[in-house]
């Protein structure tokens, strides 16, 4: 069998790469974002706009895998050949943008969600999901964090059953919510005369901490951006 595998995050890729000797029998081809610079062209990994592609390009795999691809995969690689995706959200809850962020203003679920995907965002029957705990004192990139360390978990469990076509296919229990990048850019701008409680304050700084990012800000004077991040610690 050969695999075509998307990805424009590093983490997912070293850790995933390590699960391929278990699967000698099986290649891999790697491909990423052209615009993804922290990406470099090697051997079996080069930069490719998927919507640019033809019917003789997708002919050549007989599986597609979405790990962390900044690309929405066209509507025929995703109607016509089995595509799944690993996504860093406990579908439906939160599909599309930072789902983690998410989670932690409204409260809902968030995990990893395996699914076959569809023409729609984040969309598709669901091979296997397992959610994760939010903690009072998570920040967006502590959770999400956890959330990078399940997915190779998962991938470790259940990839060879994804290879060998070993699973069954369970429909999203509703169509639960989205969020689109346009939602998280609103996020970031803090209004100084708005009304919060402190724990409403502490939730969308928290949501939008995430180290090396620079994400909730506010203007001074000048209308130059301050930016604002928390630092939260459990007492042992």
């Amino acid at each position: 069998m050969t695999i075509c595998v998307f990805t424009d995050n590093s983490y997912i890729y070293e850790g995933f790469s390590a699960l391929l000797p278990r699967f000698p029998e099986h290649r891999f081809d790697f491909f990423y974002s052209p615009w993804n610079r922290a990406f470099s062209p090697r051997e079996n990994f080069r930069p490719l706009r998927l919507r640019e592609q033809s019917r003789d390009f997708f002919d050549q795999y007989d599986l597609f895998l979405s790990l962390h691809s900044k690309q929405l995969f066209p509507a025929e690689l995703v109607g016509n050949y089995p595509c799944y995706n690993v996504h860093p959200g406990l579908n439906p809850h939160n599909r599309g943008w930072f789902p983690q962020v998410f989670s932690i203003l409204n409260g809902l679920p968030c995990g990893v969600t395996i699914h076959k995907m569809d023409e729609e965002l984040d969309h598709g029957p669901i091979l296997w999901q397992e959610e994760l705990e939010l903690r009072a004192e998570d920040t967006s990139k502590d959770i999400y964090n956890r959330i990078l360390a399940k997915e190779i978990e998962m991938l470790e469990k259940h990839l060879g059953d994804l290879l060998a076509g070993n699973f069954t296919l369970t429909p999203m229990e509703g169509e639960g919510n989205i969020n689109y990048k346009a939602d998280f850019d609103r996020l970031c701008r803090i209004d100084r005369n708005e009304c919060a409680t402190y724990g409403q304050v502490i939730d969308r700084l928290r949501a939008l901490t995430h180290a090396p990012y620079e994400n909730a800000y506010f203007l001074d004077e000048d209308g130059k951006r301050v930016y604002v991040g928390i630092t939260l610690r459990k007492e042992a």
